[in-house]
């Protein structure tokens, strides 16, 4: 059965995390098999309108194309309460709007995308491996973090495969906590790998708090890599949840 599918992100004020969804989505178009599925986004929070509302409006359109069913992808890295609790609750009010007219779905998170964004982690990380003297750098894996019981499991895995520690901007260990441990140790070389999709608000904060952490550190050299960024390899990892 033919579906649409609907990318679902949190949300921002800073423009730039919906572009880059906005490029995603058409990352992906390309890689549907048919010509003409549609594939639009929406955004948890600070969107043009509440993401049940936002969901009904698109289920009309899969409704006009003549089709009965609705994929809801949330581009989300970890399974924190948005994922687990908040996105349910909006996608059940808009199937009490629908009926059986259409079958609304969710598919899982891309964070459960565990060996893929491992890899695609590890081209940010050869990004800052090249510069020149760089020798045996110690990783950081930079991640928003989750209060929900488990909601790190899967950042604290990834981390292990890198060979990273981890740090977290909202929970602790927080990243002049991990950089303090390592220069103690002395670490001199260090670079942190950014465990979010897109620039924004918190990307802008966290290079300025690095700026902040080479003077608090001089001895130290920090190199601070890119986030993940829309990608051919990320829209791939996003159509291997879709429901065929």
């Amino acid at each position: 059965m033919r579906s649409t599918y609907l990318l679902v992100s949190h949300g921002s004020r800073d423009p730039r995390p919906q572009i880059g969804l906005e490029n995603l989505s058409q990352l992906l178009s390309q890689k549907l098999p048919d010509s003409f599925p549609a594939v639009a986004t929406a955004t948890l929070e600070l969107g043009p309108a509440p993401l049940h509302e936002q969901i009904c409006s698109f289920g009309d359109r899969t409704l006009a194309l003549g089709l009965t069913e609705l994929q809801i992808l949330p581009v989300f890295l970890l399974p924190g309460v948005h994922v687990a609790e908040d996105i349910p609750a909006e996608v059940e009010i808009a199937r009490k709007n629908f009926g059986d007219k259409l079958k609304i779905e969710v598919r899982p998170h891309l964070g459960v995308q565990e060996a893929g964004l491992t890899n695609l982690l590890k081209t940010q990380m050869q990004e800052i491996a090249f510069l020149p003297n760089l020798l045996s750098p110690k990783w950081i894996l930079l991640s928003h973090g989750s209060r929900r019981p488990g909601g790190n499991s899967t950042v604290e895995e990834i981390a292990s495969k890198l060979g990273a520690l981890t740090a977290y901007w909202s929970v602790k260990p927080s990243l002049s906590e991990q950089i303090d441990s390592l220069v103690r140790g002395g670490q001199q070389q260090i670079g942190i790998v950014p465990y979010f999709l897109f620039n924004g608000g918190i990307t802008d904060a966290i290079a300025k708090n690095v700026a902040q952490l080479k003077q608090q550190f001089p001895a130290a050299e920090l190199h601070l890599a890119n986030p993940l960024g829309a990608s051919v390899e990320l829209a791939d990892l996003i159509r291997d949840l879709i429901q065929k």
